[in-house]
Order: C-alpha cells, then structure tokens, then sequence
C-alpha cells in the first residue's frame, strides 16, 4: 500500500489530488500526519478526494489508526488515515 506523508504546510487540494491518483490506481492509500495540524490537512485532503472521486462511482472511505514513525531519529506517534475505495 502507497503512503503519503503530509505535513502542517501541504496544500489540501494537490495531497487530494495524489490521493485519488493513488485510489484510481491501486485502490488504497495510507496517509500518515504526525501533529495536529497535519491530521488537519490530512482530513481535509481526504475531504477533497472523496468529491474528486464521487463522479466516477467511488466512494471513498476513511479507516483512522495510531503508528509510530521515526522523525530525526526520534520515535513519534502518527496518526494513520487508511484510505479504499467502497
């Protein structure tokens, strides 16, 4: 399963945009965010996604989960968004 990573700083529509890419693909897509205001922008690109995909007959669904990821060699909690198709 792809992963993307988004940060505080990426743009909603471009994270949204790769994530139907990706859904189109192959079905699914893992998105980690690690903070609060990535998960923002994480939700908000799955948000976006869902009306990027409605048109073609997918609807698309959310699975949140916790992992840990290492971040400059420190271990941090991310939150996991498991995106399918439905």
């Amino acid at each position: 399963m792809e992963i993307l990573k988004v940060s505080s700083r990426s743009a909603p529509n471009s994270v949204a945009g790769a994530i139907a890419g990706v859904i189109r693909d192959s079905g699914s897509v893992e998105i980690q965010a690690v903070g609060a205001g990535a998960a923002n922008q994480a939700v908000k690109a799955i948000a976006v996604a869902r009306g990027y995909l409605a048109p073609l007959g997918i609807d698309l669904i959310c699975i949140p989960a916790f992992g840990s990821v290492q971040i400059d060699g420190e271990e941090r909690t991310a939150i996991r968004l498991i995106c399918e198709e439905r």
